[in-house]
């Protein structure tokens, strides 16, 4: 999938010298290639650490891109992490980056091929290795380019356990070393999310969530176990957190997707950085995790990042710092800064009590008591479908398959009557009540075309539990969903439609029904869930609406 990328080739030939052995701290050393730039006896390099094999069939996402690096003039060190394919010691996913990141660089730092002057590049958890690098403070790291991802990818989900993410990733890894697979079938494993269903479904399924990994790799696996059993105190999440290096970091170039699962902490990152007075960049087109679409697209923006940060030359004049891409209009636009101004819009929730019928509008409910009831039940999970997921069954779908179900609530607008336009993060303000402890609301915010197709754009999950959200005087509880960032253009004639569900399983791991560590637990509920919409209860979808929209 890799290999379809196009690359602009540079004006340089390319020699290259396999399985470098660069020493660490403790002596273990790690296997790595170096692309030169033919002619250039000296010059700025660039730093690519990947888990998922520097180089051969299948693993060979790294390798062209390093490869198209030294094209245009860069040394380029593409290097297999610890205990990863070539290179020596123990994988423990996270834990060893920062040292083994500076120890790297300091090496290529020495070489007679660099002139001092490094910059990192990759995408997913080659773009974490950067923030870990980077936080070892790195006299030589000039430049990061962080991809669909962020400084903090391991850390404690207050709001669901990310199961889908956890063991469809433990899978791809395990996959990829396994020689009793074809190359057809490690491909398969790894870039096809029906295949890994057919593989995961039972686990997803299976308690306690914390023995699943026996399903998914046939052991036990330490670090899975150890996250799955972890509160938020534990310091293992302080260990792998990067985000106090994010404002003293070299400046990054940010590229992201509306779809992809670590848009929220990348738009962290930056901010802290603009913030820093750091003059970051930022671009996010309409991709997810698992499409190569924003590769190109990086790219292109890497090799102008890393000629203003690596070779001093001037930024191209009058560019703004945030470039995005707004659905529906189908173009890229630029803004001076995220998120862009605007003014929020608040939809209110209406509704008679019949759960598909209820209705989005700009003016509160009037009605003195108005809810809709409906059951959810852990044993039959309402599913996640699309979305911000680590396959590429994720994105833009069809929402209507979900929007049948008996515990999934349909709130739609009337069709518009012109044009909207909004950028920016989404919110869902709820008034709920459960008849357990412990609740999760799901909402979704999908776009209903003139066919009937109902697409969705962005969404968000909040667990309910005791000290979490406002208590209302009469019990029912006031919560904010936080439905992630898009930037939509929604035309005349198309309607806005909100779906309430409390669950998104696996992704995000259903709720038992029992407080305390539900990866633990063996024994599920089902709960009576209550969502008010009333004048008392007035709740509402909240959009960042841009008041001065280009007509194009």
């Amino acid at each position: 999938m890799a290999l379809a990328v196009h690359l602009p080739k540079g004006r340089f030939a390319v020699q290259s010298t396999r399985n470098v052995r660069i020493p660490m701290r403790d002596g273990v050393k790690l296997a790595c290639d170096h692309y030169a730039p033919v002619g250039v006896e000296c010059g700025p390099a660039l730093l690519i650490r990947t888990p998922y094999g520097r180089n051969g069939p299948g693993r060979s996402l790294a390798e062209l891109y390093a490869q198209a690096f030294a094209t245009h003039g860069y040394h380029v060190i593409n290097q297999d992490v610890r205990g990863r394919f070539d290179s020596e010691g123990e994988f423990v996913a996270f834990v060893h980056e920062k040292d083994d990141g500076v120890d790297t660089l300091a090496w290529m730092g020495s070489q007679p091929w660099c002139n001092g002057a490094i910059g990192m590049w990759g995408p997913s958890y080659l773009g974490y290795v950067q923030w870990a690098a980077a936080a070892g403070k790195s006299p030589y790291l000039k430049a990061i380019v962080p991809i669909i991802t962020h400084s903090h990818l391991m850390e404690y989900h207050e709001h669901g356990f990310p199961l889908d993410l956890l063991l469809r990733w433990m899978f791809q890894l395990a996959s990829m070393n396994d020689p009793s697979l074809s190359a057809w079938e490690r491909l398969q494993r790894i870039n096809d999310g029906a295949v890994q269903d057919r593989f995961l479904r039972t686990a997803f399924m299976h308690l306690p969530m914390q023995t699943a990994d026996v399903l998914v790799i046939g052991r036990p696996d330490p670090l899975y176990r150890e996250m799955s059993a972890a509160g938020p105190d534990h310091p293992l999440w302080q260990q792998v957190d990067h985000r106090s290096a994010v404002a003293s970091a070299p400046p990054a170039l940010f590229v992201s997707g509306w779809y992809d699962l670590f848009l929220d902490g990348l738009l962290e990152d930056y901010c802290t950085q603009v913030r820093a007075g750091l003059q970051p960049r930022l671009v996010v087109g309409p991709w997810h995790h698992m499409e190569y679409g924003y590769m190109g697209v990086a790219f292109q923006e890497a090799l102008r990042w890393y000629a203003i940060h690596l070779r001093n030359k001037p930024a191209a004049e009058g560019e703004k710092p945030v470039r995005l891409y707004v659905m529906g209009l189908n173009r890229w636009r630029e803004f001076d800064r995220w998120p862009p101004s605007s003014q929020p819009l608040r939809l209110y929730l209406h509704g008679n009590g019949l759960a598909k019928t209820g209705r989005l509008f700009p003016h509160p409910p009037r009605v003195e008591a108005s809810a809709d009831i409906y059951t959810y039940n852990p044993a039959d999970p309402t599913p996640n479908l699309g979305g911000p997921k680590l396959s590429n069954g994720a994105g833009k779908v069809d929402n209507r398959p979900l929007e049948r179900r008996s515990d999934v609530l349909v709130f739609s607008s009337l069709p518009l009557q012109e044009d909207i336009e909004f950028i920016g993060p989404v919110q869902l303000e709820l008034f709920v009540k459960s008849s357990l402890p412990t609740a999760d609301f799901f909402g979704r915010l999908c776009i209903v075309d003139r066919s009937g197709s109902s697409h969705n754009l962005c969404d968000g999950n909040f667990r309910v539990e005791p000290g979490r959200g406002e208590m209302q005087p009469d019990g029912s509880v006031r919560i904010v969903v936080a439905m992630s960032a898009t930037a939509c253009r929604v035309k005349t004639g198309q309607r806005l439609r909100l779906l309430v569900a409390s669950g998104a399983h696996p992704r995000f791991a259903r709720n038992l029904g029992f407080l305390g560590n539900q990866t633990l637990m063996t024994e599920m509920r089902p709960a009576l869930q209550t969502v008010f919409h009333d004048a008392a209860h007035p709740s509402a979808l909240v959009l960042p609406i841009m008041q001065e929209m280009k007509r194009e």
